[in-house]
């Protein structure tokens, strides 16, 4: 598929994240005026409640843009998802003969404050890429067992906290926690000195559903995507985990970019997945190619110094794909909702270059990566900003997400009462 070209100059850039192919949707506001729907085309956004009100496009019976939230339009399913999409083209191409009753309602986007794009209803948290699963395992176990027993059959999770998930540019404080360092006989309380980020996919469901549904029945509750950081407190983590896994090292924040890419957006871009090193249970296996060809890319910057991008991977290293971890939720009658929002779990490639994690790229904290100033991180410090970027690249076009960034504060002050 090339290029779709608009009147909206700025989306027929070839180095834009949002041409007319994307059409991704999120919440926006302006001064003092209350949020509300819109959609990124170029530099600029479209407001979707602008239109509904001025009649130049209609959902339904009852207004559904002018709510700082998706759901509702992801509550009216797939046919009208592409009829919303199709609307939207035929108002942005480059021949629409009703460009005058948009204009009104475009805003540039460095004018607009960017909201979390959709109430998010429950959030789980998959491990779904082996790169990342063999190196943890590797570091805390050995080469030979770095793999759980399970994780070549099933799809392993957690459910997380909804409550904590905030858009792309929030600033993230430093978790305190109980942690035991190596030797130590008893634990304390304090800041986490590991803290760290984990690049992943997040996938926003839909549609609901009551029972197990398919591979395929999940893949068309998709509604679409964003990128995920899953801030991590190491230290916190390794004392807490045994035995029922990650708790208050994952519930600090979850930082999700502010554009959902739609699926219809990706599906030019399928791809299949690793090759299985093992058969797939028949309830997993793929109709079709279910991953998609996106690059992810990860900036850190320190207070008052440059970008260094410390990593560059793909969504293609997921070894389960959005689609399979959706249909695995299902299994023991577990509803999913509009809403909910799974995250895909580190996304790390085979090269040290390609790791998703700051405890992958250290090793542990044994080998330090250097930045561009000369400074070396083995874990996360107050002052960083930490940037996720991705994009599916076409023929003279990009689908891209925007960023995903947040800034690191000092950990709060341990209340007297605490120590």
């Amino acid at each position: 598929m090339s290029l779709k070209k608009s009147w909206v100059t700025s989306a027929n850039d070839p180095a834009t994240d949002f041409p007319l192919n994307n059409l991704p949707c999120g919440v926006f506001s302006l001064d003092d005026e209350e949020p509300r729907c819109g959609v990124a085309i170029g530099d600029m956004i479209l407001d979707m409640a602008g239109l509904e009100a001025d009649g130049v496009l209609t959902l339904a019976d009852d207004p559904v843009f002018d709510v700082p939230f998706w759901n509702e339009v992801m509550e009216r399913g797939p046919a009208t998802w592409a009829s919303l999409r199709a609307r939207l083209t035929a108002l942005l191409s480059a021949d629409a003969p009703d460009q005058a009753a948009c204009l009104p309602h475009l805003y540039r986007q460095a004018d607009a404050t960017l909201h979390l794009p959709f109430l998010v209803s429950e959030y789980t948290d998959f491990y779904a890429s082996r790169n990342h699963a063999f190196n943890v395992g590797s570091m805390f176990r050995d080469s030979e067992n770095a793999l759980p027993p399970n994780w070549l059959h099933i799809p392993i999770g957690y459910n997380g906290r909804a409550s904590s998930v905030v858009v792309s540019g929030a600033e993230v404080r430093r978790p305190l926690g109980q942690l035991k360092p190596p030797g130590a006989e008893v634990p304390y309380f304090g800041p986490s000195r590991r803290f760290d980020f984990e690049l992943e996919l997040g996938v926003i469901v839909g549609q609901p559903s009551q029972g197990m549904v398919s591979v395929a029945e999940a893949d068309a509750m998709i509604f679409g995507y964003v990128l995920l950081n899953d801030w991590s407190a190491r230290d916190i983590q390794a004392w807490e985990y045994q035995p029922l896994g990650p708790f208050q090292a994952k519930a600090t924040a979850t930082t999700i970019s502010p554009w959902i890419v739609t699926a219809a957006a990706l599906a030019p871009f399928r791809t299949a997945p690793p090759p299985r090193e093992v058969p797939l249970l028949p309830y997993l296996r793929e109709p079709g190619p279910m991953l998609y060809d996106i690059a992810l890319e990860v900036g850190l910057t320190p207070i008052g110094g440059p970008e260094t991008v410390i990593s560059r991977t793909n969504v293609r290293e997921l070894y389960y794909s959005p689609a399979q971890q959706l249909c695995h939720h299902t299994t023991s009658g577990c509803p999913m909702n509009v809403g909910d929002l799974l995250g895909s779990g580190t996304i790390s490639g085979a090269t040290k270059d390609s790791r998703g994690s700051l405890l992958e790229l250290s090793w542990g904290g044994k080998e330090p990566i250097t930045l561009a100033t000369g400074e070396t991180r083995s874990f996360l410090e107050d002052g960083d900003t930490l940037t996720l970027r991705g994009h599916a690249q076409g023929a003279g076009y990009r689908i891209g997400f925007g960023a995903c960034a947040g800034r690191i504060l000092p950990a709060a002050a341990v209340p007297d009462w605490a120590r």
